[in-house]
């Protein structure tokens, strides 16, 4: 009898599974019958824009924390697909920091061209999933959300690829609920205009507060406070931006800080991070975590300790991130294709330890991109994933953190190299701060670009 599969979402960490798998088949493998829900009605996870807030038209939560006017924050040559790259999507070479749009068209261009979309079933959503020790099959209960049915199917593995950027993370502060401005948090954050003129205040010093706050001061805000718990991001912010210790309480319209300070404020917006959250997995295979590179109970930062044919994608922390998560599919893969055996439980133990260690002994950002290149090495060494060049993409990720350290608002006007082509990317036609439409049409209207590929 084939065995069964199911993977749960179909964004760039469910689509590296199913590459993996498609891929493995077209070289002449047997595979097993692969089955992908994804809840919302087209592919590609968070990278899909909606404006709803809360919930969707079904009534589920809505998934993507995706913004109008979102950018990539990071150099696409970064998480290029070793197999796919921009140049071959768009016919020409394209500037290093595209718009989510451009991103979304070449996610979707992948999957089409991979030929997966018959094992994608849109708009269902998983309800639960349940494992029975005595037949070693998984139950999958889900929700067909468009004809309003739940049904139930048996299968051997599941690939849970439903993400940790959906679910947002909300702490308290004192007087929130009396604050007479507006108060959200980053998962429906949808568009800067709407603090055009106002003094905002971003509580959290990681990304989605430095480019939300960023993305607010392009677009006319008349301030900018950054609040930090642990400590400050330490860009050189232009006037109009600060940064400020932890937010103590508000009173009225004024923010009070730790450090005795305050300020007046319109807006308060909580980029406070994200739960992993699973709440359809039964509690013996739910994964429990903070946002860490190396997540616990993970051999490999995939496998489930407890019961290795569950296989997580895509659950750490990340610099690299399409490309990170098919180094972790392929490998998933020749796991249960029998290509790589996965040695006793103490050794996974002890190699997760390992991991543990090394993680826990970061200082900064350029060693946790080295703890995340030799992470994605570990796992492509084995596999026949096509070729990645993971020292120049660590190399192209400590020249953006340069950049960003040079000038927070400019470093996406630098242009980096394609690690799968050796091209090097064209600069946009109209520097980011000016850069006001967002769509793919504007982007990819370069004259520069044309004529070169001409």
């Amino acid at each position: 009898m084939t065995e069964r599969i199911a993977i749960i979402g179909a964004g760039p960490s469910g689509m590296a599974v199913l590459r993996a798998f498609e891929s493995a088949r077209r070289k002449g493998a047997q595979i097993p019958e692969l089955v992908c829900y994804e809840r919302q009605s087209d592919c590609g996870g968070i990278w899909n824009y909606t404006w709803r807030t809360g919930t969707d038209e079904h009534g589920e939560p809505v998934h993507a924390s995706m913004y109008r006017y979102l950018w990539s924050n990071g150099p696409k040559e970064c998480l290029e697909f070793a197999d796919y790259s921009f140049e071959e999507h768009f016919g020409r070479p394209i500037p290093s920091f595209p718009p989510r749009a451009v991103l979304h068209d070449y996610i979707k261009g992948r999957i089409v061209r991979s030929g997966i979309l018959p094992y994608i079933k849109l708009s269902h959503t998983v309800r639960s999933v349940t494992f029975n020790k005595d037949t070693q099959k998984f139950t999958v209960a889900v929700k067909d959300l468009v004809n309003d049915r739940i049904s139930s199917s048996e299968f051997d593995y599941v690939f849970g690829c439903s993400g940790h950027f959906s679910t947002p993370n909300v702490p308290e502060f004192p007087g929130l609920d009396k604050f007479l401005g507006r108060t959200l948090h980053s998962h429906d954050f949808r568009s800067a205009d709407e603090f055009a003129g106002k003094n905002v205040l971003c509580v959290g010093a990681s990304y989605s507060s430095e480019d939300i706050g960023i993305q607010c001061y392009k677009y006319g805000a008349k301030s900018v406070t950054f609040s930090w718990r642990t400590k400050p991001m330490g860009f050189k912010w232009p006037e109009g931006m600060e940064e400020v210790p932890l937010l103590e309480k508000v009173v009225g319209r004024t923010a009070y800080f730790k450090d005795g300070t305050k300020k007046a404020v319109d807006a308060i917006i909580l980029c406070t991070g994200y739960l992993h959250h699973h709440p359809f997995m039964e509690d013996s295979l739910r994964l429990k975590s903070r946002n860490r590179l190396y997540p616990q109970s993970l051999y490999k930062g995939i496998f489930w300790l407890d019961n290795p044919k569950l296989m997580y994608i895509g659950m750490q922390d990340q610099f690299y991130t399409f490309n990170m998560f098919d180094a972790q599919a392929w490998y998933a893969r020749d796991v249960v294709l029998g290509r790589i055996k996965l040695p006793p439980r103490a050794e996974q133990e002890a190699d997760i330890q390992r991991w543990t260690e090394k993680e826990a002994a970061i200082v900064d950002a350029t060693e946790a991109i080295d703890f995340q290149t030799e992470y994605v090495r570990d796992l492509i060494t084995p596999t026949d994933y096509p070729r990645l060049d993971v020292d120049g993409v660590a190399k192209t990720f400590k020249r953006w953190e340069h950049h960003k350290m040079d000038n927070i608002l400019t470093y996406r006007d630098q242009s980096h190299t394609s690690l799968q082509t050796g091209t090097t990317a064209p600069a946009h036609h109209t520097p980011w701060m000016k850069a006001l439409d967002d769509s793919l049409e504007a982007f990819l209207n370069q004259p520069e670009t044309k004529a070169a590929a001409e």
